[in-house]
């Protein structure tokens, strides 16, 4: 079967889904509150990054996105799901590309969205502050925005695959993100900057001291998407539906 009927069909499945729809609204709307209350709590510090206090909230809102990515995926593996969908495409291999392109295009998407409103939100809270945030900066911000939380919904896709669970995808992802990246988020030139998030992160900050830069940071957080899609791939190829 064509690459294009099947990318229609996964298409379809996540539209469908109320949970995923939903989910990418409230990817939009958690990060825009979220980066609301940063710049209200952060705007009278004397030493602040007002370029990351207007996408404060993507660290939130990926909760969102890597809840989307591990749902979309882990809906395959129940009620045997999964073996009617390589009933009418054999070729294990093009399904997985399909899944993935169907869960990463809409991300990507919404993620520019989030960054477009983050940052309407951020230099609103931050008055005459927000005149810090050059023209430049912001656009990189919104790229950024939407690229991360696009990889980071992949990630948590290939990780869902390989699990075959989105539960224990969730249980560990989101942990890592909420605790693990926050304790290490203060080190840096070191292995904690290779961390996916912390990684993908920097492109939404107006100055960096770490070993990468903007693009360098996503370009490493795309290796773990891509590593964790392979691994899904080859669970799919390899593993019985």
């Amino acid at each position: 079967m064509p690459f294009a009927p099947v990318l229609h069909s996964e298409w379809l499945k996540i539209r469908t889904l109320r949970s995923l729809v939903a989910g990418l609204g409230a990817l939009v709307l958690v990060t825009a509150a979220f980066s609301a209350l940063a710049g209200r709590d952060n705007a009278a510090d004397a030493d602040f990054d007002p370029l990351f206090s207007a996408f404060f909230g993507v660290s939130f809102g990926q909760i969102a996105a890597i809840t989307f990515g591990a749902q979309a995926v882990s809906s395959e593996f129940q009620g045997g799901a999964l073996r009617v969908s390589l009933s009418s495409v054999p070729h294990r291999g093009r399904w997985f590309a399909a899944k993935a392109t169907a869960i990463g295009v809409p991300v990507l998407a919404v993620g520019l969205l989030t960054g477009c409103v983050s940052l309407a939100v951020g230099k609103a809270v931050l008055g005459d502050r927000a005149s810090a945030i050059s023209w430049g900066e912001g656009l990189r911000g919104v790229v950024g925005c939407g690229i991360y939380l696009a990889l980071m919904a992949l990630f948590a896709a290939g990780l869902a695959t390989l699990l075959r669970s989105g539960v224990a995808t969730l249980s560990i992802l989101i942990p890592f993100l909420l605790i693990v990246s926050f304790v290490v988020g203060d080190v840096s030139g070191s292995v904690a900057d290779f961390l996916p998030d912390k990684a993908g992160q920097v492109a939404l900050h107006e100055t960096w001291g770490g070993a990468l830069g903007p693009w360098t940071g996503l370009a490493v957080t795309a290796v773990w998407a891509g590593a964790a899609l392979l691994a899904g791939a080859w669970s799919v190829r390899r593993r019985d539906a």
